[in-house]
């Protein structure tokens, strides 16, 4: 199952206090909007994101569609064809994208331990 890029979306309290924090350790901003309270880093082929106030508690992203500098890769699984083949092994879905829609869609699950994983497609 090719689920995508992968990132770890974090929960902040202050973006620019956490900002300044992945600077140091080398990251880098490569999207996003500050004043809109988010941002996009990376260091490397590693990617989070800084979310602050807009969830409650930190996410698992993956992005099908994507490679880990959000360029589109030419062939990838659609979210609604891995929606499917994670309900028919009996995973719950939190929420789900539209199975009758096409393009931009995501979809979310939780692991045994409680942690959210969002499957978001941008194309």
């Amino acid at each position: 199952m090719k689920l995508g890029a992968f990132s770890v979306s974090l929960n902040v309290k202050d973006i620019n206090k956490s900002k300044s924090f992945y600077e140091n350790l080398g990251f880098q901003v490569f999207g996003g909007n500050i004043t809109q309270n988010w941002l996009i880093m990376k260091n490397e082929s590693t990617v989070i994101g800084l979310f602050q106030g807009m969830f409650e508690k930190n996410i698992l992203t993956f992005n099908p569609g994507w490679n880990e500098n959000a360029e589109n890769l030419d062939s990838f699984t659609d979210i609604r064809d891995l929606q499917n083949q994670l309900k028919t092994k009996g995973i719950k879905m939190l929420s789900e994208a539209d199975e009758t829609s096409e393009g931009p869609a995501s979809f979310t699950i939780e692991d045994p331990d409680g942690n959210t994983i969002l499957l978001d497609q941008h194309r």
